[in-house]
């Protein structure tokens, strides 16, 4: 079994009995796919919401626009049908106080913009931990579509 790191602003998808993992999910938004049929799972870090806020080349796997989609195609290749995906999601954190300013949204910004990706690509949304202001690490197993979730206050969760 491996365990495969998912970088800021990256993405992987990885088959049982190995496991994908990211940290520092702050404002960013863990967005899981997982096929259990063929114990296919998929971890994209999201940084942005829109690649509209990109300057210059778009760096895929940094806003949920782009990433959820490449994710998405990256798992059909490897044989994963979307009709039997589901999604979950963990992050999007308002990391810094908000006066009225929607720039500083970014997490509740992710949150949005990742539902309505997943809604659009009609993937089901079956389990989120969203919100607060604390960061998170999640780690999904291939094998049982498992979502793990570790905060320092908040402990353990799975989803």
């Amino acid at each position: 079994m491996y365990e495969i790191k998912v970088g800021i602003a990256d993405l992987n998808i990885t088959f049982a009995p190995n496991r994908l993992r990211t940290t520092g999910l702050g404002s960013c938004v863990g967005i899981t796919l997982y096929d259990e049929s063929i114990h296919l799972a998929g971890l994209a870090h999201v940084m942005l919401p829109s690649s509209e806020l990109a300057k210059g080349e778009v760096q895929v796997a940094k806003y949920a626009d782009t990433a959820i989609p490449e994710l998405l195609m990256r798992m059909e290749r490897a044989g994963g049908r979307r009709s039997r995906m589901k999604a979950k999601l963990a992050g999007g954190a308002q990391m810094f106080q908000n006066k009225g300013n929607d720039l500083l949204r970014i997490g509740p910004r992710n949150v949005e913009a990742s539902l309505i990706e997943l809604r659009r690509l009609q993937i089901p949304v079956v389990a989120q931990d969203t919100g607060g202001n604390y960061g998170r690490t999640i780690e999904i197993e291939a094998e049982t579509g498992i979502l793990r979730v570790w905060t320092v206050y908040h402990g353990e969760k799975v989803i």
